[in-house]
């Protein structure tokens, strides 16, 4: 018998130590990154069929078909709930990224094959994900973004219709868009789109398994109702509560569809053919995504999505009812942001990062999102953002106590200033003459405004390292931001 280098109790008692540092998943306490269902029996049954399915290797479903079968339903489930017919197919991906991913690697294979020269352009609101900004550096597409009206997250359907030429190789929106929870005006530019022969992605990856039942599934079409679409990204991770990562890549039309495969026999080996980024790949969240799927059904997540559906209702009127503090525009689905609310007093405003540390003291997560100047000038305002989910629901006595409290603490503290930071900064950043940081450098520089070089000395408020963020020039803050999270998993 082989002997363990640790014994496995041991081994499990220092991962479960691990564990404890880490943020709650359940029960209601983080407002961003995990959806709980509150149903533990759904937990259960997800980690059962990643056992179950544990030694599989997704690359090959003809050598292990129960994941054909899996996906397959999957799909057929997605396609139905997002009103696609039979020429609607589809993939199961690792997560939105990955979906988002593919759709433009699609789209450009697409356009280039339509007769597209030279670089294609991708045309999205600004609001859009980041996984496209993502998708447009990987496969060589010149990325246009549509500013929003900074108090509604929502873009012109008239800038996005001036900007529709034969370069777009696709144009992208969002159902609805993660900062603001935005449904940007999905049939109107499905509808130009679709007169220009222009693909139309809808990244539904936060809202495609709650929209289908929001306000009992009464909002304006957005899906694949829309003979414009031509694809849509949902997570199942998300709203279908299944564990990362697991999210579903639908295109309309086979031929389309198939321009995202890729396929090679020049080599030695076996056929390569993955329709996804990956090959070798986990069965594990495929396996729980569809366990989940079959024990809800459509009815299940109507109930769920009605639950969270309440929850929002409330948390938004809760935030509308804090003095110096406002929901931007009009959310659609268990997501919303706020904002400093302007037209009040200085001295009564709620600065949303500020308020977001004091909500942190509470015992309650919600993520601060930094500012953002667009390209006609106008400044997106810094805001805060909520998931709502399911187990929301019970939280909400403590959890509006914590909002409301927060608020009275932080209310007429000014925006946090990296003034101070950046003029600490000053000398070393002219020394550079304007270039990025190497590793060394930048690990200085983190150190300089009290973070470790090793990732430790995070600041307990996060206020002003978003300040730091907006302050700085874009491309030293992903510098710096990269340095960061490089240095968290070095070896020590």
């Amino acid at each position: 018998m082989t002997a363990f280098a640790q014994e496995p109790s041991d081994i499990l008692d220092r991962l479960a130590d691990l564990r404890r540092a880490d943020a709650p998943t359940h029960g209601g306490r983080v407002l961003s990154y995990v959806y709980d269902s509150g149903l533990a029996a759904l937990d259960e049954l997800a980690a059962s069929a990643i056992r179950a399915v544990q030694p599989l290797n997704g690359l090959d479903p003809t050598t292990f078909t129960s994941i054909a079968v899996m996906e397959r339903e999957l799909i057929g489930f997605a396609r139905e709930v997002l009103h696609g017919d039979s020429d609607v197919v589809g993939t199961i991906t690792t997560g939105g990224t990955e979906s988002c991913l593919l759709a433009v690697k699609t789209a450009r294979d697409v356009w280039r094959a339509a007769g597209g020269t030279g670089v294609p352009r991708l045309l999205a609101a600004t609001t859009v994900h980041a996984a496209f900004h993502k998708a447009a550096h990987y496969f060589g597409l010149d990325l246009d973004l549509v500013p929003v009206d900074p108090a509604t997250g929502a873009p012109a359907v008239e800038a996005i219709d001036a900007r529709l030429d034969a370069s777009v190789a696709l144009v992208v929106v969002s159902a609805p868009s993660y900062p603001t929870a935005t449904l940007d005006p999905i049939a109107e530019v499905a509808a130009l789109a679709a007169e220009r022969g222009i693909a139309c992605h809808v990244d539904a990856c936060i809202g495609g398994f709650a929209l289908p039942w929001w306000r009992g599934g009464t909002v304006p079409a957005w899906d694949f109702r829309l003979p414009g679409v031509t694809s849509i990204s949902a997570d199942l991770h998300k709203y279908g509560y299944a564990p990362k990562g697991a999210s579903v890549l639908l295109q309309r039309g086979r031929d389309r569809q198939r321009m995202q495969y890729f396929a090679t026999t020049r080599w030695m080996g076996y056929p390569v053919v993955n329709p996804t980024m990956l090959g070798s790949k986990s069965a594990g969240p495929l396996a729980a995504a569809w366990a989940i799927v079959n024990a809800l059904g459509a009815d299940g997540f109507a109930e769920l999505t009605a639950t969270a559906e309440r929850a929002t209702d409330a948390l938004v009127e809760v935030v509308n009812g804090i003095e110096g503090l406002r929901v931007v525009g009009d959310p659609v689905g268990p997501l919303f942001a706020a904002a400093v609310d302007e037209s009040v007093d200085a001295d009564r405003r709620v600065d949303p990062h500020r308020w977001a540390d004091a909500v942190r003291g509470h015992g309650f997560v919600i993520q601060l999102q930094p500012g953002l100047s667009q390209a006609d000038g106008t400044r997106v305002p810094h805001t805060t953002h909520l998931t709502i989910t399911p187990v929301t629901e019970v939280q909400l006595p403590a959890l509006t106590a914590a909002l409301v409290a927060a608020a009275d603490e932080v209310r007429g503290v000014p925006q946090a200033s990296a003034d101070g930071i950046l003029e600490a900064l000053g000398p070393v950043l002219a020394a550079s003459g304007g270039a990025l940081p190497n590793s060394e450098e930048a690990a200085g520089l983190l150190a300089a405004v009290g973070i470790g070089a090793d990732g430790s000395g995070l600041p307990s408020e996060l206020a002003p390292l978003l300040a730091l963020i907006e302050a700085l020039p874009s491309a030293l803050a992903e510098r710096l931001l990269t340095e960061l999270l490089a240095r968290l998993v070095e070896p020590v």
